[in-house]
């Protein structure tokens, strides 16, 4: 599979690429990352045939919209599909420091968590204007659930639904705004949750069904059988499937990185990179659409294409299965 095939949602009919570009690295996560380099993961990636982009409000304190919109204003719209976020308000305020929320020089807008039907209309007019398109192709609920809000999640929650959020999203798709709407989270517990309330069409889940962890599988299997399309986001989960010692942004624990030498070893076995079979695996189960891969430069995002398109042998797939560390049931890349 290469990077630019396309692939379509059924329920929705939008056009995805098989690999899409997170542009969060565009909002100076973890450190200043410079127009320059940006505009050249940008330039890879489309030279690379992919022509989906994600985003939000939060990444940089409205940095990556801001840059983002700057490199698909002069594109034909038809030519990509772009998903972006809501659930944070962003607010003027001079207090806003050098570092914060993981990101290196914010802009000075800080995010006030709001799912109201006023805040979700209220964040997405700002991100037409930040990115400088009227209808972006897909919108994210950002971080709702308990991973994010723990105790304050019941607050939250009503917020979205009986506070109006869902409302607000079902009538931004029935008015043409946006065609497709989801959630955008680290728990695919919400999203089983929010499935029962609101017509959920796409979701992107980070993290959470990957060739490390699959407790999610029952979930994605529900989720083909109703046509709601997955992004997979956080392949490399927070790095430890990619050479670092993060899972789940923190230090991995003992048990990790022993399931993940195991891996390693099967991979050295067979010739394959690790990372090829981290951004491999997810996209063979029926409900993933995209997987989608941060980038800070081109040479991050061009080795990552790198990776994506690598040849695997099937008899990769089979010693994983055979030594447990792919569980039942789970689809493997043919």
């Amino acid at each position: 599979m290469k990077a630019g095939d396309q692939r379509i949602h059924a329920r929705s009919n939008l056009v995805v690429t098989a690999m899409g570009l997170g542009c969060a690295q565009m909002g100076n996560l973890y450190r200043v990352t410079s127009y320059a380099e940006s505009a050249g993961a940008f330039r890879a990636s489309w030279d690379a045939g992919i022509r989906y982009f994600d985003t939000a409000p939060f990444y940089g304190f409205t940095r990556s919209e801001r840059r983002l919109g700057t490199m698909l204003t002069d594109l034909p719209r038809e030519s990509y599909t772009i998903s972006t976020k809501v659930g944070r308000v962003m607010t003027p305020d001079p207090t806003v420091g050098p570092e914060e929320d993981g990101y290196a020089e914010p802009l000075p807008f800080r995010p006030v968590f709001d799912y109201t039907h006023a805040g979700v209309m209220r964040s997405f007019e700002a991100s037409q204007q930040r990115l400088g398109i009227l209808a972006p192709d897909i919108l994210y609920v950002h971080d709702v659930g308990r991973f994010t809000h723990g105790e304050r999640h019941a607050h939250y929650w009503e917020q979205l639904t009986a506070g109006g959020g869902f409302r607000a999203l079902t009538q931004l798709r029935e008015e043409g705004s946006i065609r497709a709407f989801g959630l955008g989270v680290n728990e695919f517990e919400i999203i089983e949750d929010a499935i029962k309330v609101a017509d959920i069409d796409i979701c992107m889940l980070a993290g959470r069904y990957t060739l490390l962890e699959q407790r999610s599988l029952a979930f994605m299997d529900e989720c083909a059988k109703r046509g709601i399309g997955i992004v997979i986001a956080g392949a490399f989960n927070s790095g430890i499937l990619a050479g670092s010692t993060k899972f789940n942004y923190a230090d991995a624990p003992a048990e990790i990185v022993t399931r993940v030498d195991a891996l390693r070893a099967v991979c050295e076995g067979e010739g394959v990179s690790l990372q090829a079979a981290a951004l491999q695996f997810p996209l063979a189960h029926p409900a993933a659409l995209t997987i989608v891969s941060g980038a800070r430069n081109a040479e991050q995002i061009t080795a990552n294409i790198g990776w994506f398109e690598e040849p695997v042998p099937s008899s990769f797939w089979t010693r994983l299965k055979e030594r447990g560390l792919i569980a039942d049931g789970a689809p493997a890349p043919v």
